[in-house]
């Protein structure tokens, strides 16, 4: 499948998070999406070094500034279950804004055409990182990383988008 692009709309998907009262939930992206000016961004795996380090703090430094110009939600999708991404979410005590995203199966990766084998390195099939910027479901960015890279998909680009 081709990966998502500039002018598709996103697919639908059930995704897995925990809310503000360590309830595991369901959520649509297109429930959280539809109707909005929404972040999703895509790391290859929770607690891995440039996601932890560099990609998810971006965001976080960043997200009253992506709020202030109209993005409703920053949403961070890992091919993880959804006790991993909890767990990775504590380790951020100053985030007030992302919501932690599990993708177990990896079928919403696939959806997207975004997924990235990383079985050479004992990872299995991830997902590419990206940061997709979307407008009532249609995308308007589409920064997809080849490989392991961390070039095109940080807060700072998505702002210049905005």
């Amino acid at each position: 499948m081709a990966p998502l692009a500039v002018g598709d709309v996103i697919p639908d998907g059930n995704l897995k998070y925990f809310d503000e009262n360590n309830q595991s939930q369901d959520v649509s992206i297109h429930s959280l999406s539809a109707g909005k000016i929404v972040v999703i961004f895509a790391v290859p795996g929770a607690f891995t070094p440039t996601c932890s380090q560099k990609h998810v703090p971006g965001f976080i430094e960043k997200a009253e500034e992506l709020k202030s110009k109209g993005v409703a939600e920053i949403l961070c999708i890992s091919v993880n279950d959804q006790f991993v991404m909890k767990e990775w979410a504590k380790t951020y005590p100053d985030n007030k804004h992302i919501k932690f995203l599990a993708d177990g199966s990896g079928a919403y990766t696939r959806a997207l055409g975004l997924e990235l084998d990383l079985s050479d390195k004992g990872l299995g099939i991830r997902s590419r990182r990206y940061a997709l910027l979307v407008d009532d479901l249609k995308v308007k960015v589409a920064n997809i990383e080849s490989g392991g890279e961390f070039s095109v998909s940080s807060a700072d680009e998505i702002l210049k988008a905005l």
